[in-house]
Parts: C-alpha cells; structure tokens; sequence
C-alpha cells in the first residue's frame, strides 16, 4: 500500500491496484472520535480546526491508517471503510434495492404475498417491501376486511402519514364529495397529493367490499413512460424535469400549494418520481415562452398515461391489500354504478424513507441472525 499526502488530499494506492483519493478536509470530518458514541451523530466542530490542514504524518497499520495532523492531533480511519467511502460514498443514499419498471404485460406477474406471513414474519415482510421497492407495485392477499386491518398491515412497515385527508381515509362515494375519488366517476391515471410539499411516499389500499359494478383498479408505472419519453422526445422530457408547475388542492378548510417537476432524476441520472396530476396542476403560470414549449411536452405524457401497452387493470377483492409508490405508480380507477352495489377501499400512506429504512434495518437483522 502506498499512501501519498499533499495540501489538499491523500492518495491511497491500494495493494490489489485500485486508488482512491480523499480530501483532507474530509478525512478530518469523519474522524472516528468525532462522533457520539452512542447516538453516532457528529459532534465534532468543523471550524475548530483551520481550513488548511496539514498532515504531519501517514502510516498504514494492519487494519487502519493512522493520520497525524499537524497540531499533534491523530485520526484512525478503517481499511476497509476506507476503501469503501473512496468507492461508493455518492451512492450512499440509494436505496437497498433499484428499481425496475414494467408496462402492460406485468399484469401476469404482479407480486403476490400472504397477509397473514407478513403480519408476523419478518422474512414475509421483508419480501413484500423488497417487491415494493423495486416494482413500486406489490398485492397482499387475505387481509382481514375488517376495521383496523390495514394499520396492522403498514404499522408493520412504520407510522402512518398523517395528511389533510387524515391517517386513513375511505374512497367510496359520498353525496357531498371533497375529492373526485369519493365520487363514482373515472379517474384518470395520477399520483396523490402533488400539492403537497412532499408527496406521501407509498400508498396502499385495502378492499373490504368491491361488489358494484366497474371499479376496475389502474396502475401504470411512471417510470416506463418517463424510460420511453426520454428515449422518443428527449427534448420533452428534459423539460418535465427541469420546470416546476403549481399544484393546488383545496377545499372549505384547506388550501395547499407546491410547485415541482413532474419527472425527477436520482444522482444516477435516472428517472425515479414522476408526480402527475392533470386534475390537480393549478393553471400554469410560467413565462409565455415556457408555457408555449411545455404544453406538447406536457401532452406527450399525458397520451402515454392513456396509452393501454403501459397499463394494468385489476378488480380487486375484499381481503386484498395493494401498495405501491405513489411518487411513481400512477393509479386509476373506471367508473362505477353506485346503484349496482358498494365499492369500498381503505387508504393510508407511509413516506418512502420510512419503507426504505425498516428494508435496510430488516436486511441488518437477517444478516445477523445468518
């Protein structure tokens, strides 16, 4: 191993022939000793050491290297944590699992998981959560259709998203409706809650009576058609994701706004949300240029929401539980006849760090217990 210092980083030749570089500065934020032993968050004060750092000595040792600095101050850094943050700490934030998108003929392998497994068993949860993250769409089968069910079910995966709708909301017709998903009219293929300054992460609904006529549930996965926009008319999808609309939902006791694009990328360079809302986007209120140029853009995926080859339909059963991402499955619904009998739903929301960090914790527990 060689290691090589200057006044702005230290060069580590690795004995199998790779090299990493790493910044001086770095180095001495992510002391070992600088963190709280027991919650491990920094504690160490960056502007207590000067801006100009100088390593007065370098050495590897069996398992660490030992940097001295200048004011006689010594930090042990980790071989192998080492090697690993010089290769891959942009990457840190990723999720345990990348996704994988899919269009119509997906229908055939939706996954399915037990209800009662993954109500207690770890391993059946963490099937179901992993199906989850990559496909944004995964069912439950023979959930309880009874009150309470799906707390049971997410509470597994973390706390609820609290929302204007409340903790849990009921999608069935009402007589005086505040969304058009209480009402029995189509809905066309959207994300929730675009309005707000972000969007609920998963969402998943509980079917405890499906029994009128229509009501066939859509999904379609936004970042198929984000894939093909890209691929087809990049100029169009480069604009969906460089500007932001305004959203807006409000009623007599709320009225919540954001603006946001309607793709975003990952640090990949990937699409990994697409936030669509066509009855929700309030008027556009760009400069007329812009406006000129998103409209065509805007139209383009808006016919890919309608276009069959990336949809999937499903009249779901009473006990069946489906989730998914809804800051990238757009979901729908047909029409249905309110008069012909009751379709009933049940919905709640659990944010995405949440879901990704019991997937991490869970993989930790299983590779303990291996």
């Amino acid at each position: 191993m060689r290691l090589t210092a200057d006044d702005i980083f230290l060069t580590v030749d690795w004995p199998d022939g790779a090299r990493t570089r790493h910044a001086l500065q770095w180095l001495r934020d992510n002391d070992p000793a600088g963190f709280h032993p027991d919650t491990q968050e920094r504690v160490f004060d960056l502007l207590s050491v000067p801006e100009d750092l100088t390593l007065a000595e370098v050495q590897a040792e069996p398992e660490a290297i030992r940097l001295r600095w200048a004011d006689g101050t010594e930090t042990r850094l980790a071989r192998d944590w080492l090697r690993a943050a010089g290769r891959a700490a942009r990457h840190s934030t990723l999720p345990p699992v990348l996704p994988e998108s899919w269009a119509a003929d997906f229908a055939e392998r939706l996954p399915r998981h037990a209800g009662s497994a993954v109500l207690t068993d770890d391993d059946a949860l963490a099937a179901w959560m992993t199906d989850l993250a990559r496909w944004g769409i995964a069912l439950l089968e023979d959930v309880p259709t009874e009150l309470g069910a799906l707390e049971a079910v997410c509470r597994r995966i973390a706390h609820l998203r609290e929302t204007n709708f409340g903790v849990t909301f009921e999608v069935r017709s009402e007589p005086q409706p505040i969304n058009l998903a209480y009402t029995p009219i189509a809905l066309p293929l959207h994300t929730d809650l675009p309005n707000q300054e972000m969007p609920p992460g998963f969402q998943f609904l509980h079917t405890l009576i499906n029994s009128a006529s229509g009501g066939e549930s859509l999904f379609a996965d936004g970042l198929r058609m984000a894939e093909a926009l890209r691929r087809d008319a990049p100029a169009h999808y480069a604009i969906l994701r460089d500007v932001a609309i305004p959203f807006r939902f409000h009623d007599g006791g709320h009225d919540i706004r954001y603006r946001r694009p309607v793709i975003r990328e990952d640090e990949r360079g990937e699409p990994v949300e697409v936030n669509w809302n066509a009855h929700l986007a309030d008027s556009f209120d760009m400069e007329p240029e812009v406006t000129a140029a998103y409209y065509p853009a805007y139209r383009a995926f808006m016919a890919l929401t309608r276009d069959p080859a990336y949809r999937i339909a499903l009249k779901t059963k009473p006990g069946e539980l489906i989730g998914f991402n809804n800051r990238r499955t757009l979901h729908g619904r047909t029409a249905f006849d309110p008069a012909s009998g009751t379709r009933h739903l049940r919905g709640c929301y659990v944010d995405w760090t949440d879901l990704i960090s019991r997937l991490r914790m869970l993989a930790v527990k299983t590779a303990r217990s291996g």
